[in-house]
């Protein structure tokens, strides 16, 4: 439970009695929960959204369904889903948790929940900016910076699915898997600079922010534009200096959304890529992942078990833990879009 905005220290174990769907929302048993940079910006105040305190961090999940709202038709007790819980990206990380019943859709049939669960905010950020934001399509050419990130992997995925060509920017060491996933070009932002060999984009996925955001105006041809997800104001200056667009997006996870993401799973389309998987009251180690600790790549997930206090069984519904400041910079994280 977070009941001050601030460090890692302000996250306390907390049972809290089991919560129960109102009209629109779906009671949901998590059997796992996805860790993503967007919980330690929450926890420590720095959301784009207003946070009202307190709060349970954690947005991704993948579970069963308890009990249903009465306007909720779509989905039965018993039901698998995945997901995220709320606009406000909080409450995840709990045995129980409230999910609104138009951020969730039933579970891929083909992926496992610790699967489903590391898929939710990054799929959808990706088709959103490709689809929705830089409005692709096949034959066109774009430029995915940070293409080996939980964000990048699936731009890559579903630019190349779409006839899109892709250039990637990552380490040497990733040219292979991101190849492997349908990028044309990788460019090893270590030794090469991307503006020296890549021109006449239409659109810039960006995923790292800072000086390569800036640099990438230039690589665009006029009209194209850059869609960012880690810079809040683009500059409106540059983008009129090189006759572009510059936009940030904020990520919206729907049943739609998710459906288009499910087929492709299904079908054998796209690739997940789990990481580290610990069990809840690691959820501190999760984090100290996320700002650079070792861990093995892809996405971090928890899985939900029920918890002991004290050395007596509770009936939990809630939990959060102690984690460790993430490293929005770090390679690591992907730099996913910042949804809150």
């Amino acid at each position: 439970m977070v009941s001050e905005f601030g460090a890692p220290g302000v996250l306390k174990l907390a049972a809290v009695p089991k919560p129960q769907p109102d009209r629109d929302r779906v009671l949901v048993r998590v059997k796992v929960a996805g860790v993503g940079p967007w919980d330690a910006w929450i926890r420590e105040g720095k959301s784009a959204l207003p946070q009202p305190l307190p709060l349970i961090p954690g947005s991704d999940i993948s579970g069963v369904v308890e009990g249903t709202g009465s306007n909720v038709s779509a989905f039965r007790p018993g039901d698998e889903i995945y997901g995220v819980t709320n606009k406000r990206f909080t409450g995840g990380y709990a045995e129980y948790a409230l999910a609104e019943a138009g951020m969730i859709a039933p579970k891929p049939r083909t992926l496992d929940h610790v699967q489903a669960a590391s898929v939710p905010v990054v799929a959808v950020t990706a088709w959103q900016m490709l689809f929705e934001y830089a409005n692709l399509s096949a034959g066109q050419l774009s430029l995915v910076h940070g293409a080996a990130g939980n964000v990048g992997a699936y731009a890559v995925q579903l630019a190349h699915q779409k006839g899109i060509r892709v250039v990637a920017t990552a380490s040497s060491n990733d040219a292979e898997y991101l190849r492997d996933l349908g990028a044309d070009q990788v460019i090893d932002y270590r030794t090469v600079r991307f503006d020296d060999v890549v021109k006449d984009v239409d659109a810039v996925i960006d995923l790292v922010g800072g000086e390569t955001a800036d640099r990438s105006y230039g690589v665009l041809k006029p009209g194209g534009v850059l869609v960012s997800a880690v810079v809040f104001e683009p500059s409106q200056e540059k983008a009129r200096q090189y006759r572009v667009r510059a936009v940030f997006m904020l990520v919206e996870v729907t049943t739609e959304r998710l459906a288009k993401i499910t087929d492709l799973l299904d079908r054998g389309a796209l690739r997940t890529r789990v990481g580290s998987v610990l069990p809840l009251d690691q959820a501190q180690t999760a984090h100290q992942m996320l700002g650079g600790a070792p861990h093995e790549r892809g996405k971090i997930v928890l899985k939900v078990a029920i918890e002991r206090l004290g050395g007596v069984r509770q009936p939990v519904a809630q939990l959060s833990l102690p984690r460790h400041r993430l490293n929005p910079n770090s390679p690591a994280n992907g730099r996913p879009t910042r949804p809150a």
